[in-house]
């Protein structure tokens, strides 16, 4: 009360009211970051289930390799390639890669027959650019190239990581 007012039933009421309206701000304010919480938590929880679903889409894809994938997968797997990991099915972004080593920044891509639509060529063509956005340099093979003549596949898959593995991290170079 300023002015040393005298407390009336109507300036009474008029306080009463104002503080009910102080309370009910303060509460919609706490119900407010409740429902914040609670939008982020499920935000964690979103996703962790697009992660789980990448998980499972990814092993799926393993199981149900091509038969260019076995051979290629046979010769990329352990380190084999100038000591670099490659995996297999490897979420990034959006997308899979077929073989991804993170290390050096490499995706390569096996293309079937289906790939050589227009529809499926200009997919594959947006899917390079976004893993080049993403920093990665992408290698394209046609499956039958995988089976035919695999010796010329992997000396441009080693070719590549060369040219892109660090001269101070080649491990055997070193020693």
């Amino acid at each position: 009360m300023a002015n040393g007012e005298a407390l009336t039933p109507a300036l009474s009421r008029k306080l009463e009211r104002e503080e009910e309206r102080a309370d009910q701000g303060a509460d919609s304010l706490s119900r407010l970051r409740e429902r914040e919480e609670e939008r982020a938590d499920q935000g964690a929880d979103s996703l962790s289930r697009l992660r789980e679903r990448a998980r499972v889409r990814a092993r799926a894809l393993r199981q149900g390799q091509t038969d260019a994938e076995a051979m290629l997968w046979s010769k990329l797997r352990s380190r084999q390639m100038l000591g670099l990991k490659f995996r297999r099915q490897h979420p990034l972004g959006n997308y899979f890669a077929d073989f991804a080593c993170i290390e050096i920044g490499l995706v390569v891509e096996l293309d079937g027959g289906q790939h050589g639509e227009q529809r499926a060529t200009s997919y594959d063509e947006k899917r390079s650019a976004d893993f080049g956005a993403m920093g990665f340099q992408v290698l394209r093979f046609w499956n039958n190239d995988v089976l035919n003549t695999t010796q010329s596949v992997l000396e441009k898959i080693h070719q590549t990581a060369e040219a892109l593995t660090p001269t101070l991290s080649r491990k055997r170079e070193r020693e």
